[in-house]
Formats: C-alpha cells, structure tokens, sequence
C-alpha cells in the first residue's frame, strides 16, 4: 500500500469529502498559508474556490457562521492554527453547537467539525501550545477524536464529516511528518472504538495522540516486558471496553496523555478502571503535563513534554524494578 505522511492524509480527505458532498466547506485563518496546518490545506483554494473560507482574525464569529451553516444543512470543517485559539470561539461551541440536539428534542443537529491543532514545542510557550481535549470531552454533546498515525487521520476526519453531529477533531504537531500507509479511497474509522497497536500480557499502556508512538517505543526499549498499548482514537466516546479487557488481562495499567494531569483524561481513564472494580497488581502510573502554563524556554520545554522517556520509567514502576 502507498504510503503518505500524516498532513497529506489529512490533505486527501479533505479533497475528496469536498469531491463527494457540495455542503461540505472548510472555514478558518490561514487555511492558504502552510505556516498554519503544514501541506495539510494545499490546493484547497485552487480545487474548490468560495468553498475555502479564510476569514478575519474572529474565532468567535467564524464558529458562529458555521453553527449557522450547519444548522442549515451545511457541513463546514472550522480550522484553528492553533488550538489555544478555540478558547475565544467557546459560547458557540458549548451553548449552541454542542446543546442543539438536546434543546430541540434530538429532531435537530449540528454537523460541524472542529480542528484544533495543538502546537507543542519550539519555544511555543503558554498562550500557544495548549493540549485542550479534557475541556472538550467535558461538554455534553460533543464527540473528540485525536488520531496517532496518517491512516486514523484520514479515517477520522471522514467519519466526523459524516457523523452528522459536532466533532472536535484535534491533530498535533509533532506527527505531521509520521509516514505510513494510507488507501487511495475514502474510507472511514469508526468513532469511540480504540485500537490494540501492540498485545502483551504484562502491562496496559493507554495512549492519546504523539504518545501512542512514544509507547511503542518505550515497547521496544523494555525487553523482557509484555506491553500492550492502546490507542484510544476517540476520547469522546471512549472505548472503555477495550481498555478494561487489557487490564484485566495484564493487571497493570499506565495512561499517557499529553494534558495537564489534574481532572485530566487520564483521571477518567483510572476512575473507569477502578469503577470496573479491577483489582490491580500495582498502583497505576499517570504520565501527563505538569499543572504549569507551558514553558518558553526549549530547556524547560524538555522537561515539560512527555516523551519516550517518561513512560519507560512509568512502566518500570508498576512492573516494581
């Protein structure tokens, strides 16, 4: 099978759920320019025209537009360059977008996509580089999806294309140039069903995003330990049956997720686990953000980010070495 790097992915649904559905449209600042989302809008503007909106710096405003549109029947996809940005565009996304259904007695929808993109490292700092997905999951009615790999990516952004309500769609960085095979068609991956990337019977590691390849890494450095890593896909419907199967079967379990750790979404996972009434081996290990702003300094920035690293010593942890 061919293979493409995780923007191209991206690039090539978006061409061909624009190709196949007239009411789908793209909106957001910066949607021509690669310093934005990388290649992942090229020939966008050139292919569709009108359809390919980037309008004046106004989250709150572009958002507003969209919830409209969708509501008339359209299916826009709202980009932010940033996902720190979304902030400004929340009264839309949290008191309309995500509430219609429920306030019309589940007779009406809003068929949005949201992408956020979470820009960690190269001194980014506070006020640029937040991991927002905790928020998100938090909120009645919206689902929230953070493809790891180029074939969920595209996957992914067609299914919350077709899901018909509003998806948070959120992509980091970090994995625009992680390559792997993509199919030439249009094809789907489901929300709320996670994905076994490695079997092992020693240990769970459930993974979000840029960590699910960080685990595998820390796999294949801890020779002699049965890992099984889990990457979650959806975090807004969360697959919890696939992740309680693995820690029954391992009895140890370790969540890595590039947020901040309080009330983080490793907190669901753990309280998950333990409402299942799983008795673990060893007490379980969360590898997340510290609870500080993100740092500017690329020193600090070394500390701040999990990596590899991080979950090699979480593991080692609940394996008692």
């Amino acid at each position: 099978m061919r293979k493409l790097n995780y923007c191209q992915a991206i690039n090539e649904a978006l061409h061909q759920l624009m190709e196949s559905d007239e009411r789908v449209f793209v909106i957001g600042q910066g949607l021509k320019s690669p310093w934005s989302f990388g290649d992942s809008t090229s020939g966008l503007a050139q292919a569709f025209g009108d359809r390919v909106i980037d309008p004046p710096v106004f989250e709150n405003g572009m958002t507003g537009v969209a919830v409209g549109a969708a509501i008339a029947g359209m299916k826009p996809i709202v980009m932010h360059p940033r996902m720190d940005f979304m902030w400004y565009s929340m009264d839309q996304v949290v008191n309309h977008a995500a509430s219609w259904c429920y306030m019309f007695g589940g007779k009406m929808s809003v068929s949005l996509v949201l992408r956020g993109v979470v820009n960690r490292g190269n001194e980014q700092a506070a006020q640029h580089s937040q991991a927002l997905q905790t928020v998100f999951a938090h909120i009645p009615g919206l689902k929230v999806v953070m493809p790891s790999n180029p074939y969920d990516a595209k996957g992914l952004l067609v299914s919350a294309v077709k899901d018909g309500n509003p998806v948070v769609y959120i992509d980091d960085r970090w994995l625009y140039d992680v390559v792997g095979a993509v199919p030439e068609e249009m094809y789907e991956v489901p929300i709320g069903k996670a994905c076994v990337k490695k079997t092992g019977g020693d240990v769970t590691v459930v993974a979000t995003s840029y960590l699910v390849e960080e685990a595998l890494m820390a796999e294949q450095e801890l020779s002699g330990v049965g890992i099984e890593v889990v990457d979650v896909r959806s975090l807004k419907p969360l697959d919890l049956g696939t992740i309680v199967d693995s820690v029954k079967k391992t009895g140890r379990l370790v969540i890595a997720d590039g947020s901040w750790k309080s009330c983080g979404f490793a907190a669901e996972v753990a309280a998950a686990v333990s409402e299942d009434g799983i008795v673990l081996k060893k007490p379980l290990v969360r590898v997340c953000q510290p609870d500080t702003p993100t740092p500017a300094s690329r020193f600090l920035e070394d500390r701040f980010f999990q990596r590899k690293s991080d979950i090699v010593c979480a593991i080692k942890k609940v394996m008692g070495k």
